[in-house]
C-alpha cells in the first residue's frame, strides 16, 4: 500500500486520515500534504468540526521517517526536514475549526506532537506514549512546546528522559493527552462520530472564538517552532547522533 492523506466529509465533519505503510511515519511529503489539507478544511464552509486520524488498525503514528532522518547531510536540509512536524502543528493550531484526534494505537515523537496538537483527543487502550529523540542523540525539540502544553512540563520530561519507554494510555489520560480511552476501535470511532456531529451542531462562531481561546499563548510559535528545527537540523548531523543512525539502516 502506499502512503497517502485523504479528506472526507460527512455531515458537517471532515474527516482527515494519513497512511504510511511503515507504521505511519511520516516522511516530508506527507507532512507537506497533511499541512495543506487541514489548511483547506479550516477555509472549507462544509465542515464545522475536523477529526485526525490515521490509517490502519495498530500505530497511530511513528513519528519522523528514519530514511529521511539518515540521509540528512547538511543545516539546511535538516531544518527542512525537522520544519515538516513544525508546519503540520501550527497548521492546526491555526485552523479555525476544532480538529478532534482519533489515535487507535501507539504514537511515537512527532505522532505523539500530533496528539497533543489536537483540541480534544480520544483513544483506545493500545494508544501508548514514547519520546524516543533523546536515545538516537537528538531531542522532541520541535514538540516540546504542544507536548508541554498538553501534559505539562513535568511529565514532558519524564518521558524525554526516560525515551526508551512506552508510557500507558493511563498516564496519557492521567496527565491530559488523551480525554477518554476505550477499549476497541470500534467503540473509539463510534464515540468520535457522536462528538464531532455534536459539537458540529453548535453555534459555529462560538467554535471558532473558543478555539482562540484554547491557543492563546502561542501567537510566537511559528519563529519558535522554527528555532527549535533548527537545533534538530544540527544535532542530527552530530558525531554521535550519525553513529546511533547507522544501526538503522
Amino acid at each position: 500500500m502506499e502512503a497517502y492523506v485523504t479528506l472526507t466529509i460527512e455531515n458537517e465533519v471532515g474527516f482527515i486520515e494519513f497512511f504510511h505503510p511503515n507504521r505511519n511515519s511520516m516522511p516530508s511529503d506527507v507532512l507537506s500534504l497533511l499541512e495543506q489539507i487541514i489548511i483547506d478544511a479550516g477555509k472549507n464552509d462544509d465542515i464545522k468540526v475536523i477529526v485526525l486520524k490515521s490509517g490502519g488498525d495498530r500505530t497511530f503514528c511513528a513519528g519522523a521517517s528514519f530514511n529521511e532522518v539518515i540521509a540528512i547531510e547538511n543545516e539546511i536540509s535538516g531544518k527542512q526536514f525537522f520544519m515538516g512536524f513544525a508546519n503540520v502543528i501550527n497548521a492546526m493550531r491555526k485552523c479555525p475549526k476544532l480538529i478532534i484526534g482519533r489515535v487507535q494505537g501507539k504514537a511515537v515523537g512527532g505522532g505523539v506532537g500530533l496528539a497533543a496538537a489536537a483540541d480534544y483527543c480520544l483513544a483506545t487502550r493500545y494508544a501508548s506514549i514514547k519520546l524516543s529523540e533523546l536515545s538516537i542523540g537528538i531531542g522532541p525539540f520541535v514538540i516540546e512546546p504542544v507536548v508541554s502544553r498538553k501534559i505539562g512540563v513535568t511529565a514532558m520530561s519524564q518521558m524525554t528522559i526516560d525515551a526508551e519507554t512506552f508510557f500507558s494510555t493511563e498516564f496519557a489520560k492521567e496527565k491530559g493527552l488523551y480525554s477518554e480511552v476505550f477499549e476497541t476501535v470500534e467503540d473509539l470511532d463510534e464515540a468520535v462520530k457522536t462528538l464531532a456531529e455534536k459539537l458540529a451542531s453548535y453555534n459555529p462562531e462560538a467554535l471558532i472564538e473558543m478555539k482562540k481561546v484554547f491557543w492563546k499563548g502561542t501567537e510566537n510559535w511559528n519563529a519558535l517552532l522554527s528555532e527549535r528545527a533548527e537545533i534538530s537540523g544540527k544535532l542530527v548531523l552530530s558525531t554521535f547522533t550519525k553513529m546511533i543512525l547507522k544501526r538503522f539502516r
